[in-house]
């Protein structure tokens, strides 16, 4: 599932193509993505301009003339295509080629300038709904969010706070989105590694000092892979038609067995939550 930085490396690159402009016409290939399309949804936005493009946690999110607002989710598998002046732009191919085909072409939105984005997502866990622009707030995926974790609002005076009394384990507050919004997997083990913080140490244990540290890793692992285009996991892309490299940056993730970059002594997995975890049980207490 893409995580914040590689959303965020779609919006930046969808952005210049969308921003500004006229949708002249939108047309859905099928009834439903991962859930169905709301009422009339092409109908809602042919016409609708969008003024700009956003993201929350790891969403897009579209404003819109009409006053809605278009939420847009990758899912595993969707993808973005920028077609201009009839030369396609396929975004980035991350990790490995799966290939592209044209059967898994659900959306497209044809705007004004003779531009086109196409969505493609072959298993369908992406989703497109249409919301109230001043209500985004009540929106059921973004009620109860915590905060960016490259925002104001985030720091070690809040983790301090949030962690207060937690009996969880770290890595599973972190990924927790009413704790911080659009961390995943990849990054909060990347952000802990860099901390020094075992996954397994209790989240209300940690001190002060530790705090500030993680909070700080967090930030500069996210703004590093935004920087770098994202991690080029699986089927994720992005707009750019390159692939994001951070993942030749990782310093634990998916490299279970091999010596830590730090101590030398092999990076171990466990299973938290059903989730795989992989740390350096000699640098991370």
């Amino acid at each position: 599932m893409p995580e914040l930085p590689e959303v965020e490396t779609v919006r930046r690159g969808l952005a210049p193509a969308m921003e500004g402009r006229r949708i002249i016409r939108a047309e859905t290939r099928r009834p439903d993505l991962r859930f169905p399309f709301p009422p009339n949804f092409a109908r809602r936005v042919s016409g609708a301009k969008l003024t700009a493009l956003g993201r929350r946690a790891k969403y897009l999110v579209g404003e819109l003339s009409t006053g809605e607002a278009l939420i847009m989710h990758l899912g595993m598998t969707g993808r973005f295509t920028v077609a201009e002046k009839k030369q396609k732009r396929r975004p980035g191919d991350f990790h490995r080629e799966t290939g592209v085909d044209p059967a898994h072409d659900h959306v497209v939105f044809e705007l004004e300038g003779g531009t086109s984005i196409t969505f493609n997502d072959p298993r369908r866990f992406g989703s497109m709904d249409l919301w109230p622009l001043g209500e985004l707030d009540v929106y059921p995926a973004f009620a109860g969010l915590g905060p960016e974790p490259i925002s104001n609002a985030f720091s070690a005076d809040y983790l301090r706070a949030a962690f207060a009394g937690k009996k969880a384990p770290v890595k599973a507050a972190l990924l927790d989105q009413r704790v911080v919004a659009g961390l995943g997997n990849i990054y909060v083990s990347e952000a802990l590694f860099r901390a020094g913080i075992s996954p397994k140490r209790l989240a209300g244990s940690i001190k002060p000092d530790r705090l500030a540290k993680l909070a700080a890793e967090v930030r500069k692992v996210i703004d590093e892979a935004i920087i770098a285009g994202g991690s080029s996991i699986s089927d994720f892309a992005g707009t750019s038609g390159e692939r994001g490299y951070f993942q030749h940056r990782f310093r634990v993730y998916g490299r279970q067995g091999e010596p830590c970059p730090t101590c030398a002594r092999p990076i171990q997995r466990l299973v938290q939550s059903g989730r795989s975890t992989v740390y350096c049980p000699r640098c991370q207490r």
